[in-house]
């Protein structure tokens, strides 16, 4: 013990620490200097200019949203209220092959980049150029990048409804190659979408050559989620061996009544390949999805609710067989009317959803939609859901589990270097919050609320948000891939 008292910025005394490593907590007080989290421990001898007192509520590195379409919003709207209310410190963009950069735009952008903006939030030829501007936007968070295998293809060819030419997929290496070296975390793919389902798994496998070098990987929304979803996973696995790189499949879900109560086998299948490969997958806590409106999927076995029509406005917030009802139509006409469109679809079951949210090779990842009228309450809500519904409520998983899953189990499969645990010398990005407390309030009716009982969020070492308000202070920035990854990412999926 020193005799002289140490002096930090800012002192948490008496927490429960969830140390992000899923270990079970212990009585600690956390100092924190210069961004960094300096000691741990009885820290009854040390000074602060900020002393808060935790009084036993739990201390956790901050949320790591591994799947999020915010590669525009962190730029248009960098005090992120929906994430930093949530205690996310971290978020990963660029998932399901769509990303704001690299992009050079021919026109409008295709199905499903809309999700990100219209035509004018494009701005980024260069990934580089993406990097410099979220440093200069400085958001209340800090983003990690994927690039969008949909967003290369749209850069390099012509249509897409074909597969790349050998020419066409060298100019997407070149991009892909030039951003991994400014910091990109990996490339992610959209197999599903009409915009990506003409590439042959041989385009993909290609493109992720340049993946390993990089100590990068590969995540994939994958070319389905219905009934051949195991053929799917077979594709990212093979994926994933062809490049020798971690594979991380997006919102791993059970789609479609017909596949309700497959996921033990589809866990199945994760669990075999876990055996001869690193992969692991990421899930929201709702048994609904949401993603712009697809007329293949208006069979009439599900309920759909229209979330935004760019013809039809007035028809938010209503059913697609509503709609199809007022109009005096089939479904499948009334959805190719409402296009473009947005949409949640009713169309996961609740013990599939509990199965793969509890399974060890699952991280949470919100996939909200931050330019979406009617959001799914996932983009505001999927993190306290977890602590407070399935966590406390339902007792689906004990608490430093999930912590785990939201924090150091995603910080090292990405490869964000000393972030996702809360270790001395580690960057201080801490979320304080009330176990008893905390609960997601956003609805589907009424989707923009913030969470309960998020007390305190601190973003290399700043506090950004206190009492369900943010403090006017913010000091993300760009988190480029760490060194650590290849190392980190062996032990870890």
């Amino acid at each position: 013990m020193h005799s002289h008292p140490e002096v930090a910025d800012t002192l948490i005394v008496g927490t429960q620490l969830y140390d992000g490593t899923g270990a079970p907590p212990l009585e600690r007080d956390v100092a924190i200097r210069d961004g960094r989290i300096v000691a741990i421990g009885n820290l009854s001898n040390w000074l602060a200019e900020e002393v808060i007192e935790a009084e036993g509520r739990a201390l956790a590195p901050g949320f790591i949203d591994v799947h999020t379409h915010d590669d525009t919003h962190v730029i248009r709207s960098p005090q992120m209220l929906p994430k930093i209310s949530q205690g996310v410190t971290t978020v990963i963009v660029g998932n399901c092959g769509i990303s704001a950069a690299p992009v050079t735009l021919k026109g409008e952008p295709p199905d499903p980049m809309n999700l990100l903006g219209e035509r004018d939030a494009f701005q980024y030829p260069d990934f580089a150029d993406y990097v410099k501007a979220v440093n200069d936007a400085r958001p209340a968070v800090n983003v990690g990048a994927l690039i969008g295998h949909t967003a290369l293809r749209s850069n390099q060819m012509d249509r897409l409804d074909r597969a790349a030419t050998a020419d066409e997929i060298a100019a997407m290496r070149a991009q892909l190659e030039a951003a991994l070296a400014n910091g990109a975390l990996g490339l992610s793919s959209g197999l599903a979408y009409g915009s990506a389902f003409s590439a042959p798994t041989e385009e993909v496998m290609a493109l992720a050559e340049p993946l390993a070098a990089a100590g990068a990987l590969y995540t994939t929304h994958m070319r389905t989620e219905f009934d051949a979803i195991l053929d799917a996973m077979d594709e990212a696995y093979r994926v994933g061996r062809h490049a020798r790189v971690p594979v991380v499949i997006s919102h791993l879900k059970c789609a479609g009544p017909s596949n309700w109560g497959r996921s033990a086998e589809v866990l199945q299948s994760l669990d075999g390949a876990r055996r001869l490969q690193p992969v692991g997958c990421d899930c929201y806590p709702y048994n609904r999805s949401s993603s712009t409106l697809d007329v293949k999927q208006v069979t009439g076995d599900i309920d759909i609710t229209v979330t935004w029509s760019e013809p039809h406005p007035e028809m938010a917030g209503k059913l697609v067989g509503e709609i199809a009802a007022l109009w005096g139509v089939t479904q499948q006409e009334a959805g190719k009317r409402l296009q473009p469109a947005g949409a949640v679809y009713h169309n996961m079951s609740e013990d599939d959803v509990r199965r793969i949210l509890s399974h060890p090779a699952s991280m949470v990842g919100s996939d909200g939609l931050p330019n979406d009228p009617l959001p799914h309450p996932r983009l505001w809500g999927a993190f306290p859901r977890v602590l407070g519904h399935y966590v406390r409520d339902a007792g689906l998983l004990p608490l430093e589990a999930a912590v785990h899953k939201m924090t150091g189990l995603s910080a090292r499969r990405f490869g964000l270097s000393q972030r996702g645990e809360v270790h001395i010398g580690y960057h201080a990005d801490l979320v304080l919050f009330d176990p008893a407390r905390v609960r997601d309030a956003a609805t589907f009716e009424s989707p923009r609320q913030a969470a309960e009982g998020i007390d305190a969020v601190w973003v290399n070492g700043v506090l950004s948000y206190r009492d369900g308000a943010v403090t006017g202070e913010r000091a993300g920035r760009f988190v480029a891939r760490g060194a650590a990854s290849k190392a980190d990412a062996g032990g870890v999926f």
